[in-house]
């Protein structure tokens, strides 16, 4: 197991998350949380390849890293969001025409996913998270 190399993913994950964070608290524009939320799933979602010595595959498809992890982590359910968040990076990263930025309470949702992924990741990994976050 390659923990060390989980870690460097997971902090920057947390990178990531924590940005997303302040620009929630903040009222910030939800497209840019949007992109930082789907970045720190992404990066969560990778430590798990990484720990394992398993290939870090080049996509952004959150389902089809968890396709390969899934004997790694149970989502209760919440595969359907993983979608959601993958779209996240193409349509809130490039200009689109009449696009509405995504509801704040959308974003909450996946916001408090993705604090979840990072929580759930650590304690699987027994990596402790306040290490992670320094």
């Amino acid at each position: 197991m390659n923990e060390q190399a989980a870690r460097e993913w997971l902090i920057k994950a947390w990178h990531n998350l924590s940005t997303a964070i302040l620009l929630y608290n903040a009222n910030h524009y939800t497209d840019i949380i949007a992109v930082e939320l789907h970045h720190a799933c992404e990066k969560i979602l990778k430590s798990l390849l990484a720990y394992g010595n398993k290939k870090i595959i080049k996509t952004h498809d959150l389902y089809e890293v968890y396709k390969i992890i899934q004997n790694s982590i149970d989502l209760n359910g919440d595969i359907n969001l993983l979608d959601q968040i993958s779209e996240y990076h193409i349509e809130e990263s490039y200009p689109s025409f009449d696009r509405k930025l995504p509801p704040k309470e959308e974003i909450k949702e996946v916001l408090d996913f993705a604090e979840g992924l990072f929580e759930k990741v650590c304690d699987i990994l027994e990596i402790d998270k306040y290490e992670v976050m320094k």
